[in-house]
């Protein structure tokens, strides 16, 4: 590997690759040391690409499937759109700060993974910065990986065995009881998924977490989710949290099996958009030991 640099981001997970040119990775070119890096340092940060719409979804492709959440709604002959992060209107203007779109988007300010409401969870996200604001917007992320590691035992004992419900519509709810009755967000039933998702690569277990998340096994409603929100607050302390201020033209992808992720404000008035594309996960993944089959809590 010695035709590109590394830098970590923290001193528990993710690293700045440096000298790699997103655009001629191929499957057989780069890729197999790109998804290396992945396994072991879980966050991935490319500066200054230049990576095109059609290259960004090769990437993703290399990953696993590309998650398509409007797939039943598209109609015959539309093509897939790379989903956005962003305020910016079709006519080119901001969303205003209290409507849906973005108070859609300030739903992402909450500590989630991913795609954890879905049959089948993604296994990573490939952000590529297209406008930046002058202030504000960063991306950041949590290591569940090296927080699971350091856990106090008896936190653990809490958790470890047990699997955790997730449903889209109750990350919104936290934000707006209207946003949480659209269509969008209730097409999907509840998802089950195991509190601890073990990468099968090199064996290292994460908590698998999301705001998405409303039910432990085992507990009642209350006592899940203050054990939610206690075990969320022990893994985005700062010694496990990188933050990222975005300039135009990076690239930031990290494995939702180990890492929590959120956004933060902005001006609004500002325009921001961030290209988004998740690849889901694959058996090959883990999924298998990620399921559990049991009733709600």
């Amino acid at each position: 590997m010695a035709h590109f640099e590394l830098i970590p981001l923290n001193p528990a997970f993710g690293v700045e690759v440096k000298g790699l040119d997103l655009m001629t990775v191929t499957a057989d070119n780069l890729f197999p040391e790109i998804r290396a890096l992945f396994e072991e340092h879980s966050a991935l940060l490319f500066r200054g690409q230049d990576l095109s719409p059609e290259k960004h979804l090769d990437l993703a492709g290399l990953f696993g499937p590309i998650e398509d959440r409007e797939a039943d709604e598209r109609k015959p002959g539309e093509v897939f759109r790379i989903p956005e992060v962003s305020n910016v209107l079709e006519d080119g203007t901001t969303s205003g700060e209290m409507d849906l779109k973005t108070l859609n988007l300030k739903t992402n300010f909450l500590w989630h993974s991913d795609s954890t409401f879905l049959p089948v969870p993604a296994l990573t996200n490939i952000l590529v910065a297209r406008i930046v604001t002058t202030s504000g917007g960063a991306t950041e992320l949590a290591s569940t990986r090296a927080a699971w590691a350091e856990m106090p035992e008896a936190l653990r004992a809490r958790i470890a065995g047990r699997g955790i419900w997730h449903r889209y519509s109750h990350s919104r709810k936290k934000i707006s009881e209207e946003l949480s009755r659209l269509p969008m967000f209730n097409k999907w039933p509840d998802q089950h998924w195991s509190a601890v998702w073990t990468n099968p690569v090199n064996g290292r277990e994460a908590l698998y977490l999301a705001s998405h998340a409303f039910a432990v096994d085992g507990y009642d409603a209350a006592e899940g989710e203050a054990l939610l929100a206690e075990l969320t607050d022990f893994c985005t302390q700062d010694r496990y949290v990188y933050s990222h201020r975005w300039a135009v033209g990076d690239v930031l992808l990290w494995d939702q099996r180990a890492v929590m992720h959120r956004g933060t404000p902005w001006p609004y008035e500002q325009p921001r958009k961030l290209a988004s594309i998740c690849s889901s996960a694959r058996e090959s993944d883990g999924l298998t030991g990620l399921r559990v089959a049991a009733e709600p809590a």
